[in-house]
Order: structure tokens, then C-alpha cells, then sequence
């Protein structure tokens, strides 16, 4: 009788474990944070929008006074979490992405998405969507242009999911910098939302 009560223990006890220990989920709102961060120093650096005017940090308390702490600090010292994103979005390789991108954008890649030639897509790519609107001779520039910019993009997605030791995150982390890029773009820019359909901001 006592061999089967332990055998069943055990059993869900091994069965917790293993739920626990493979469980391992996407950090959603930290992704979307460093992707805004990425994707706001591209942007702004790159003069391809006005930077949003930085909120004025917040008063200190008058000397003497300190914020009380609340219970939750006490047992969770981390509630409090620093402003940096707890997923690795910094290294030698996306620092370098970064770069060239801030470049393609402070150069030709800007001037294609105010006249509507390029857009963002749902995948996190830029893709032509009026070749129509530049003239004959800039075309295959701007097609070399979109490929360089969406070989760099497919690496910088790659490069986070493998940084944070989780390749099989490329989807979402491409997922978010779509939904980032596309949020972030000034009003006028085109993006092609799932269904296929561009629209304008």
C-alpha cells in the first residue's frame, strides 16, 4: 500500500520539476522595451524623426525625508527593476547593425520612406511598395537599398534571440521590432500591416 503513495509522489514530484525547469518564457514587455530603445536611437540619431522631449526627472524627497518603503520592497528587494531591460540587446554585432542602419536612415533610406516608395512590414522588414514614385534610374538602388537594410534586420533579430541563449526567440523578437518599427515611424510613413495591406501613419 505505502510503495504505490510514494511511487505517486514521487512521480508528481518529478512531473512539478520538470514543468518548472522547462517552462522558460518570452520576456514580452522587456523585448518591446529594448526594441523602442533600438529602434528610438536609430530613428532619432539618424535624424529620421524628432527625438520625444525627455521628461524632467522626478523631485527628491526634502532632506531628512526619505520614501518610506513599502513591504513589497522589503521582501522583494528587485521590485524596483533598473531602467535597462533585463534582455541582452547589446553586443559587438548589434552595436555595429545599429550603425549602419542609423546610416542608411540619415542617408537615402529616410528620403524613401517620406516620399512612400518603402514601408515597414508586419514582419519587421522594409519592403518596396511603389517603385512607381522614384524615377527609372534610382530604382535598383533602392531595391539594393531595402535588401541591405532587411539582410542586417534578419541578423540583428537573430543576434538578440542568440544572445539571450534562446534561438528559437527569433519570431517573437522580430514580431516585436515589427510591431516597434511601425509604431515608432513618423506620421505620413507607410507599413504593410498582416493582411498584406499598406496603410499610412
Amino acid at each position: 500500500m505505502r510503495k504505490p503513495l510514494i511511487f505517486m509522489l514521487l512521480t508528481a514530484l518529478v512531473a512539478l520539476v520538470g514543468c518548472v525547469t522547462i517552462n522558460v518564457y518570452f520576456p514580452e514587455a522587456a523585448a518591446q522595451k529594448a526594441a523602442d530603445q533600438f529602434i528610438g536611437t536609430v530613428l532619432d540619431e539618424s535624424g529620421a524623426t524628432k527625438p520625444a522631449p525627455k521628461e524632467p526627472a522626478p523631485a527628491k524627497p526634502p532632506a531628512g525625508k526619505q520614501p518610506s518603503a513599502s513591504i513589497l520592497d522589503l521582501v522583494v528587494p528587485a521590485a524596483h527593476a533598473a531602467d535597462s531591460p533585463d534582455i541582452q540587446i547589446r553586443t559587438p554585432a548589434t552595436d555595429a547593425i545599429r550603425e549602419r542602419m542609423k546610416g542608411r536612415f540619415a542617408g537615402q533610406l529616410k528620403g524613401l520612406f517620406d516620399s512612400g516608395a518603402v514601408g515597414f512590414t508586419a514582419n519587421g522588414d522594409v519592403a518596396v511598395r511603389d517603385a512607381g514614385a522614384l524615377p527609372l534610374d534610382q530604382r535598383s538602388q533602392a531595391n539594393a537599398l531595402v535588401a541591405q537594410e532587411n539582410a542586417d534586420r534578419a541578423a540583428l533579430y537573430r543576434e538578440i534571440a542568440s544572445a539571450n541563449g534562446h534561438p528559437e526567440w527569433e519570431p517573437q523578437i522580430r514580431k516585436t521590432f515589427a510591431d516597434g518599427w511601425i509604431q515608432k515611424a513618423p506620421p505620413g510613413w507607410y507599413y504593410r500591416d498582416a493582411s498584406g495591406a499598406w496603410k499610412r501613419k
